[in-house]
């Protein structure tokens, strides 16, 4: 079987269930696990991106509003490639190649024979299955099960262990900084996992663009700011953003310095198996004194924002 994956998570879950060696071609962002980069490459951006947060934004919106896609795919390289199974997403243009241009891509290809995986998961669960969908596609049904258990079975401890606290702080999670939206689909599951209460958004709702206005309503106890496809290096060089886009001097979770950033790119984000790192990564945030084991484990992915918007390793005390 010949796999091609258009979406960082899609190639997780091809690996998790034991697929590696299929895979012949991966997108421009597909990163993890380690050699995946080496693969060919078959999306690129239709135009290089500004750096910063608020560049990229005023970028993608113009795009979408000009009805313009943000990636696009190889399609002599897809022809090349011949696959027999191509694992894409239709949730989110920005994230990925759009599911019409892979559905045209495919047409090119003048083959009935190629099957396309296609994933819009919202919620944990839909993750899951998404495993367990990826699983059968490729002929491993039972490896893609075996993986989803896992998943689960790991959750639920979690909460067990979470569950000891009588304290459950309100968590905001940010997802991107300029403008600042919060973390939305999976984000309120994986907080309530961890032992907190999340803020503004329920299960499966889409990330809400916040003014300042309805930033300054809010006192979260904690804050996680992880943008998506930023990795720490990335995020720290927005610091200093924090301070003009978020009600900065007035929230509890700063003076108390329970603001954190975290890798977005590998974790959060992608709708994976590392979810449950994800959730470890939250859970040691939300509750360090119960997950020192998670707050050792993530120090390399984790970091802490002090007031003055300087970040710190998380370490135990």
């Amino acid at each position: 079987m010949r796999i091609v994956s258009l979406l960082p998570s899609a190639t997780e879950i091809v690996c998790a269930v034991g697929a590696r060696d299929e895979l012949v071609g991966v997108s421009h962002e597909c990163d993890f696990p380690t050699g995946v980069g080496e693969l060919a490459v078959l999306t690129r951006p239709r135009a290089s991106l500004p750096g910063n947060s608020g560049g990229i934004d005023r970028a993608v919106r113009e795009m979408l509003r000009d009805a313009i896609a943000v990636y696009e795919v190889d399609v002599n390289l897809l022809h090349e490639l011949r696959p027999d199974v191509i694992v894409t997403q239709d949730l989110c243009d920005v994230c990925a190649v759009s599911i019409d241009d892979v559905r045209s891509a495919l047409r090119s290809l003048a083959r009935d024979d190629v099957t396309l995986v296609s994933l819009r998961p919202t919620l944990l669960g839909e993750v899951w299955n998404d495993v367990r969908r990826v699983g059968v596609a490729l002929g491993r049904a039972a490896a893609g099960e075996d993986e989803a258990v896992r998943l689960e079975r790991g959750c639920e401890e979690i909460s067990r262990r979470a569950a000891v606290s009588s304290v459950r702080p309100t968590v905001l999670t940010i997802e991107w900084i300029d403008p600042v939206m919060v973390g939305g689909t999976w984000m309120p599951e994986l907080v309530t996992l961890a032992g907190g209460q999340p803020l503004v958004t329920v299960p499966g709702q889409h990330a809400p663009t916040l003014s300042m206005n309805e930033l300054r309503g809010l006192d979260p106890d904690v804050v996680l700011i992880k943008p998506c496809g930023f990795d720490l290096e990335r995020t720290a060089s927005e610091m200093a953003l924090l301070g003009e886009m978020l009600p900065w001097k007035t929230w509890t979770a700063v003076s108390e310095g329970r603001v954190f950033v975290a890798d977005g790119n590998a974790y959060f984000n992608r709708s994976g198996p590392r979810l449950l790192e994800s959730l470890e990564i939250l859970a040691a945030c939300l509750h360090p004194s119960l997950f020192p084991d998670f707050l050792e484990r993530h120090v390399p992915s984790m970091r802490r924002v002090s007031r003055d918007l300087a970040l710190a390793p998380c370490v135990s005390a």
